[in-house]
């Protein structure tokens, strides 16, 4: 058995999954060096090395990578944050260790007017309506409130703002949910206003698909569509999160989708792929996962609510532990040019999140749960990994914002961990990874209890033929 050393940049249960999926490799003994932003338990049982960056700081990325340059062959970066500031050109420039993410040129979630006006080059039947709202155009607040209000009359109030980029302001906003008044949505727009550029975007009814592609700058190795769950609370309601939750079915496509939906999110991803990737210089620049696409389908088709240049957290995970492929294969075919598809088995799963009390606005719902004495305790994970005498390879468990701390484990600020359940059907896959959350103990923490839930998934169905019919 061939042995190789890969280096993993990790942020959370995304990575853990990844690390997963390169150790149980089948023909590969792989030797693991984690990047990592916390002492996550599974990346530190499981590496070989493994070094704490708080911050993902890429010089630092760098350094790890140099000091052990001998015994990697590749790297793989998951966040977001270490793609956008370079990480694939600076380690591959410092090191030589080629890098499986896009070049910082190529990271467009970096700014969402970046991600429109080149939709609305390639594919402008899937962008939404939108306009961009800089600072330099305007020379005060009346006029751009005034340039606001005329384009909420063309939108008839139904709208989404977004900031361009990360900001401290209030983020994504939508009508209806964050804001039911202009006066309301005008102050969310000028807390993002106030540090840049600002978009606003139609408002758009439908249901929400992931869609995701290994890519080694010729092809799109397709993935299966997935749900992500962003809403906090049950029934999608409450605060957007980063993903409570996810789940995929048997086939490519969801229950609310039809064969035609699949297929037309394929035309579009393909479209954008090859009239991107024609100019440039070197295609290799966006190997990784340089399209994962939010769809919403609409009663006129899919339309492009944002793209991320990176694998989906939480909806990776459900494709990475049933891959028929061996997962280091994979990374050969995107570094070597020769990954065209990705065999994944005929099976659903399911995963579902728990979080501390603070995530998602729970505080301000329940603060009797802030309050806990089971708050500081120690997260148990032990009763979950107990499950796989139960249910075998159908159960995964995956650490995310949690640290180890003198043996035991704490959890941190966003989403503890993930557990997936996989089986014959979305209902059995859910059992598993819910019997695997309930076994969970300790932290306060607390998840939605409705992720792919058979109610859930029936109401996105009725929602989608009333659109159609």
């Amino acid at each position: 058995m061939e042995k190789i050393g890969v280096l993993v940049v990790s942020y959370g249960a995304r990575e853990a999954a990844m690390v997963d999926a390169l150790s149980r490799s089948p023909n590969y003994k792989v030797k693991l060096y984690v990047a990592d932003k916390q002492r996550n338990p599974f990346n530190v049982e499981k590496a070989a090395k493994h070094v704490v960056i708080p911050d993902l700081n890429v010089e630092a990325i760098c350094q790890f990578a140099e000091a052990n340059k001998p015994n990697i062959d590749f790297a793989i970066v998951g966040p977001e944050k270490p793609i956008i500031e370079g990480a694939r050109d600076q380690i591959e420039k410092q090191t030589g260790i080629p890098v499986i993410c896009p070049k910082q040129e190529y990271a467009i979630e970096v700014s969402k007017v970046q991600q429109r006006l080149l939709f609305d080059e390639i594919a402008p039947e899937a962008n939404p309506r939108f306009k961009v709202f800089s600072p330099k155009d305007y020379a005060g607040t009346p006029e751009v409130k005034q340039a606001v209000y005329r384009w909420l009359d063309e939108l008839d109030n139904q709208a989404v703002v977004k900031p361009d980029r990360p900001t401290a302001g209030k983020g994504v906003g939508v009508w209806g949910d964050h804001f039911n008044t202009r006066e309301q949505l005008f102050e969310h727009f000028m807390s993002n206003f106030q540090y840049g550029t600002v978009l606003i975007e139609e408002k758009i009814d439908g249901e929400e698909s992931s869609f995701m592609a290994f890519c080694d700058g010729k092809h799109l190795a397709v993935l299966p569509s997935t749900r992500d769950h962003k809403r906090a609370f049950d029934d999608d309601k409450g605060p957007n999160t980063g993903g409570m939750g996810s789940y995929k079915d048997v086939e490519d496509h969801l229950p609310f989708m039809t064969a035609a939906d699949r297929e037309n999110e394929l035309a579009i991803a393909q479209k954008i792929f090859q009239h991107w990737t024609a100019k440039m210089p070197a295609p290799s620049a966006v190997r990784g996962v340089p399209l994962y696409l939010a769809f919403m389908h609409t009663r006129g088709g899919p339309k492009i609510l944002e793209n991320n240049s990176r694998p989906g957290d939480p909806e990776i995970i459900n494709i990475l532990p049933v891959l028929k492929d061996d997962f280091v294969d994979v990374c050969y075919g995107m570094l070597e040019g020769s990954l065209s598809h990705v065999e994944v088995k005929k099976v659903a799963t399911v995963l579902t999140y728990k979080v501390p009390p603070s995530y998602g606005g729970y505080a301000q719902v329940y603060p009797r749960k802030v309050n806990s004495p089971e708050m500081d305790t120690p997260v148990d994970l032990s009763a979950a990994y107990a499950l796989s005498a139960k249910f075998g390879d159908r159960i995964r468990v995956y650490p995310g914002s949690i640290e180890l701390r003198d043996g035991k484990t704490y959890a941190l600020k966003s989403r503890v961990v993930g557990v997936l359940g996989v089986g014959d059907s979305i209902e059995e896959a859910r059992t598993v990874s819910l019997e695997g959350i309930d076994a969970i103990k300790g932290g306060a923490l607390w998840n939605r209890s409705d992720i792919a839930s058979a109610q859930g998934i029936q109401k996105s169905i009725q929602h989608m033929r009333q659109l159609r019919a």
